[in-house]
């Protein structure tokens, strides 16, 4: 796939943060100044990029020229040096650039607690400027990743009054994925860009709802990153009428949650050690918030994430995470259904012969588990991963 969007250029280059021979600082510049929107972790202990840019859309300014993201240390708990480093890098890269350190934008992912290694970056900004080219976009993707095993990216094209609109975004996430992102506030870093003529207040909305229903949807291990960060522009470039809440605004936004929903996915099944990728729905529940903590809980579960692992269809457990959600149940109602093989009626298994067919099913890569609690209307789902031997291993020598 071609990562092309008309008016953004990237780069990307080994500066040596933590690892030799790989990628770990990238950049990515418009053109022109383009609409803002971010949405950021809302663990209350935050990095310094998470401070900083909070801080400077707090402050009114939609736009942006450029990105810049580091990966290998997260620049957490670092204090105020960490902050220093941030603004740092952005008068670096303005200077280079030969735009206002205002117009830029900064993530990091990688240990926390550590800081930045500037002697490094402050060497490798000349080069990583001079590199940018509309083709290196796909070499950012690659300088974000830590722990991942590949790149995620998409793109999507939409028509508009006869103009060709493009969205991209790039993904990053193996570990340490429960995001819970919201702007009032592994890694999940996200950089979605678009070439199209929005309303800066519609496009900071319209973003946080699709990141509600797509990256927020996701459980590989449950913690809750200092990092994540999903950064969003769109420079107009296209000459489109301009996109807000009209018709071409659902058209619009209904395109971008399908792009987020395709990274989000990417992300589950490019989790650190995940073997499967499986679909948690909770449905017959008396409202949405209490169904979505239940399939949050069952996906949480390291006695289910195992099962999944070992393709146990051992229900035993699910049905007790979803018992210690903290939501009154009526077992007698609970059914439960590995893709569409019924393993639990009426709160009680139904035979060998049905967990046969449900192993069966669990032996494919991705799988859904259904769980119809029988005391309403309300649904909600999740997309969650096993939890592996690997996953462990790459967990306990991350820092080594």
């Amino acid at each position: 796939m071609t990562f092309l969007v008309p008016g953004f250029e990237g780069s990307a280059v080994e500066s040596g943060i933590r690892y030799r021979g790989r990628l770990d600082l990238g950049l990515i510049a418009s053109a022109v100044p383009a609409a803002l929107a971010g949405v950021f972790t809302r663990n209350e202990v935050k990095a310094a990029p998470v401070l900083v840019g909070i801080e400077r859309l707090h402050k009114g300014r939609p736009y942006a020229r450029a990105i810049v993201v580091n990966s290998g240390n997260a620049n957490a708990c670092t204090g105020p040096e960490g902050i220093a480093h941030v603004h740092e890098i952005h008068g670096l890269a303005a200077k280079e650039m030969g735009i206002n350190p205002e117009e830029i934008m900064s993530s990091s992912t990688g240990v926390i607690g550590e800081p930045l290694p500037m002697d490094r970056i402050r060497r490798a900004m000349p080069a990583l400027v001079a590199g940018l080219s509309d083709n290196a976009l796909d070499c950012v993707a690659d300088a974000i990743l830590t722990t991942d095993t590949v790149r995620k990216t998409a793109i999507r094209h939409l028509d508009i009054c006869g103009i060709d609109i493009t969205i991209a975004g790039m993904a990053k996430g193996a570990g340490m994925i429960g995001p819970n992102m919201g702007l009032p506030r592994a890694t999940m870093l996200s950089f979605i860009l678009s070439d199209a003529v929005v309303d800066p207040a519609w496009w900071q909305v319209i973003v946080e709802e699709a990141v509600s229903d797509s990256f927020n949807q996701i459980i590989i291990d449950g913690d809750t990153s200092t990092n994540d960060t999903l950064l969003a522009l769109a420079n107009g470039l296209a000459g489109n009428p301009i996109i807000n809440g009209n018709r071409h605004g659902q058209l619009f936004k209904a395109v971008l949650e399908d792009l987020f929903q395709d990274l989000a996915h990417q992300l589950v099944r490019g989790g650190e050690g995940v073997t499967k990728c499986v679909t948690i729905r909770v449905e017959g529940a008396r409202n949405r918030d209490e169904a979505d903590k239940i399939a949050r809980t069952v996906a949480k579960s390291p006695l289910v994430k195992t099962a999944f692992f070992g393709e146990d269809p051992n229900w035993g457990r699910i049905l007790a995470a979803a018992g210690r959600a903290g939501f009154p149940m009526d077992q007698r109602l609970i059914e439960l259904a590995f893709n569409d093989v019924t393993i639990v009626k009426g709160g009680i298994g139904v035979g060998k012969e049905a967990e046969e067919q449900a192993k069966e099913a669990m032996a494919a890569e991705e799988f859904s588990v259904t769980l119809d609690l029988g005391l309403g209307k309300a649904r909600a789902q999740v997309l969650a991963s096993d939890l592996s031997g690997d996953y462990v291993r790459i967990n306990a020598d991350y820092r080594s």
